[in-house]
């Protein structure tokens, strides 16, 4: 990233996400959002890994019981990629089909993002820093001033 962003920091999560049929996923995702495989597992596939730039994701078959976002009616979490190009990323997933919930925009927090939903009705945002913002400037609380203090 070429730009810092105090109130929206790049950090490494690795999230878990579960589709209904997960090959059609998959390919969704890479026609779609651009992920690349990286690796798959199980047959059918059981589950992979899928990468977009630096940003990673698990993705498995769902399993008995367990229900996607569609099939609920409801999300509960979101899922944020920084990429460089959001303007070039959001006509991609739009021309290719993806439900656009949020046009590209800045935020009050200095995030320049596109907020789309995926097959199965999980929530993304594809995001860059726009510009570093105090989070204090658009009314966060802040409990710590020394982000290099923080434990895990």
């Amino acid at each position: 990233m070429t730009a810092t962003n105090r109130s929206a920091p790049v950090e490494t999560v690795l999230p878990h996400v579960v589709y209904a049929r997960l090959a059609e996923a998959m390919a969704w995702l890479e026609r779609v959002f651009g992920f690349e495989e990286y690796y798959r597992y199980g047959g059918g596939p059981a589950g992979g890994q899928m990468w977009a730039g630096r940003a990673a994701i698990q993705v498995r078959q769902a399993r008995e019981g367990q229900r996607t976002p569609r099939e609920l009616g409801f999300g509960t979490q979101s899922l944020t990629v920084f990429v460089e190009d959001v303007d070039g990323h959001f006509a991609r997933a739009k021309a290719a089909g993806a439900k656009i919930l949020e046009e590209p925009h800045e935020t009050e927090y200095g995030e320049y993002q596109y907020a789309a939903e995926d097959l199965d009705g999980h929530h993304w945002l594809f995001s860059r820093h726009a510009r570093d913002v105090e989070p204090e400037a658009w009314g966060a609380v802040m409990k710590a001033r020394d982000r290099s203090q923080r434990t895990l």
